[in-house]
């Protein structure tokens, strides 16, 4: 395979190398940077880098200088990884002071090709916490030639890599997070190198780094000139005219809906996506882990706010759509990660269901039941079902952080500390723990048009005052705030249950609902003609 690689770019390659602008020492350099650049060739001489993985670079760094995007598309998302599987398995790539001779020390490309060089390391070995600080202080780098260069940089780069930079800022900001608060594990000398750099991979720099991407681009001008019919160049202004600001100002809307959920203000995560429109011409759908990582994180916020219809809609959108393009995913280097996430997205599908059941896609149904069939007949039943959710949630849930590090002076916090992934396991299964009877009491009032307190109590084994609160709280958990239109956040309060009764004396009156949200508020506001009616229906029955 690589030999067929080396052939197809050999007679690039061969016209690069001798046309390369690097021929040695300049004569007008400063004596310290001769010396410097004479010792970077000498640890290029040192490292043995395969003849093919030198081409390459020299190939790769003249398409940057060149702009060339449609070139360093096919780079980035084929060769560099088909290099990285032949040479690079389980070894990191060459660090960036060797290949300085290759590129003519050219800074913005070592920069470009570091953010590689740590995600790599990330991603297939076990980064030390100096490569977690090496990796910051080089996405400093890259953000504040972005940002505070005079005048638009003219750079230009792959969406998918776009993308890839602010999706993999925040991993690594999120895995920081996580490696920072164990410190039981950690060695003295580490806690004190945590201790003396709080400032790195804070909350607020990568806060700060997202908004002032935005606000840079104007982008969240140009979206809304987009919804409201306007012109998007006239709002996009010198920096947001640029596709490189336009896309990582856009990119950076959908990391902050991820950082918010990550921080558990999913609120905030929506109201980010107030001028982004959920639909096909959406600019996240050009790039398929964005579209998929956008509809992971809606529904999930959608989930945590009691909104499980929204939620609902959400997963299922993304999975059909996962489902019909999986034949080309097979061909991008995330088709695992695509994968994991809709595995994860199914996971919380089924918790979504078993909370408020509804009707699904036919091919969605069927997947979900081959994936989570035996967790969805176990969480209809009562006490029994609470660790499945638990299960479930923490396998598909995001790795929460916490947004203030671990209390360096006092030890004894650190084994008290309890992992941000399972706190918020907690609040969920309250919310859970609330609604638990809900099937078991769903399952008998669909055999019923009417049926009395005490016998229904009987069947439940429980007492007629604690069924009657239980039948308030199936009452209330069946009516939950929807989108129809609007923002994200905006929508009106529904019935989402097939089934609507009303408690009369010591009767339960039943009716089963198929005309929905119209139906079930009808039935509200009529309540006192409640009985003659379900009278009329038990008798036709």
């Amino acid at each position: 395979m690589y030999e067929a690689f080396e052939e197809d770019v050999d007679l690039e390659i061969d016209l690069v190398v001798a046309n390369s602008p690097y021929t040695g020492v300049n004569d007008d350099m400063l004596d310290e940077e001769k010396l410097a650049l004479h010792q970077q060739q000498q640890y290029a001489q040192e490292v043995e880098i395969p003849d093919v993985v030198r081409n390459f670079i020299v190939y790769f760094h003249r398409n940057i200088l060149e702009n060339n995007v449609y070139e360093l598309h096919g780079i980035y998302e084929n060769s560099f990884n088909r290099l990285t599987e032949h040479y690079y398995p389980k070894s990191p790539w060459p660090e960036a002071d060797y290949i300085v001779p290759l590129v003519d020390n050219d800074q913005v490309f070592l920069t470009l090709y570091r953010e590689l060089y740590f995600r790599h390391i990330y991603s297939k070995l076990t980064p030390t916490i100096d490569h977690r600080f090496a990796s910051y202080e080089n996405y400093c780098d890259l953000f504040n030639y972005i940002l505070n260069s005079d005048g638009p940089v003219g750079l230009e780069l792959p969406n998918q890599w776009l993308w890839d930079i602010i999706d993999e800022f925040i991993y690594q900001f999120q895995s920081f997070c996580n490696y920072r608060n164990r410190l039981r594990t950690k060695s003295e000398e580490e806690i004190a190198l945590l201790r003396d750099n709080i400032q790195v991979w804070s909350c607020y720099s990568v806060l700060n780094v997202l908004y002032s991407l935005i606000t840079k681009s104007r982008i969240m001008e140009q979206l809304l000139a987009s919804k409201n019919g306007g012109d998007m160049t006239e709002a996009a202004g010198e920096y947001g005219s640029r596709p490189l600001y336009k896309m990582l100002g856009y990119f950076s809307i959908i990391g902050l809906l991820r950082v918010h959920c990550l921080l558990g203000d999913y609120t905030l995560a929506l109201k980010m996506m107030d001028n982004i429109e959920l639909n096909k011409k959406a600019l996240f759908a050009r790039v398929t882990a964005c579209h998929v990582t956008t509809y992971y994180y809606v529904g999930f916020a959608y989930m945590m706010m009691r909104r499980y219809a929204d939620a609902i809609r959400a997963f299922s959108h993304i999975l059909v759509f996962i489902t019909r393009t999986k034949m080309y995913h097979t061909r991008s280097y995330q088709f695992d990660q695509i994968n994991k996430k809709g595995d994860q997205m199914y996971a919380l599908l089924a918790i979504c269901i078993a909370l408020c059941p509804t009707r699904l896609d036919d091919n969605v149904h069927t997947l979900l039941r081959e994936k989570y069939g035996d967790q969805l007949s176990k969480m209809q039943k009562g006490e029994e079902a609470l660790p499945v959710f638990e299960d479930l949630f923490l396998y598909a849930c995001p790795k929460f952080i916490s947004p203030n590090g671990p209390n360096f002076e006092d030890p004894s916090s650190w084994l008290l500390t309890i992992e941000p992934p399972h706190h918020h396991a907690r609040i969920f299964q309250d919310e859970v723990k609330n609604q638990i009877h809900m099937a078991t009491i769903r399952s008998f009032l669909k055999l019923y048009t009417t049926m009395g307190i005490d016998k229904l109590a009987k069947f439940l084994e429980m007492e007629p005052e604690e069924l009657r609160t239980q039948l308030l709280i199936f009452k209330q958990k069946s009516r939950q705030q929807k989108w129809i239109s609007g923002t994200l956040l905006e929508g009106e309060y529904v019935t989402t249950s097939d089934l609507d009764f009303c408690l009369k004396e010591d009767m339960v009156h039943i009716a089963e609902s198929k005309v929905g949200r119209r139906h079930g508020d009808w039935f509200l506001r009529n309540i006192n003609k409640c009985q003659d009616i379900l009278a009329s229906l038990e008798s036709r029955n």
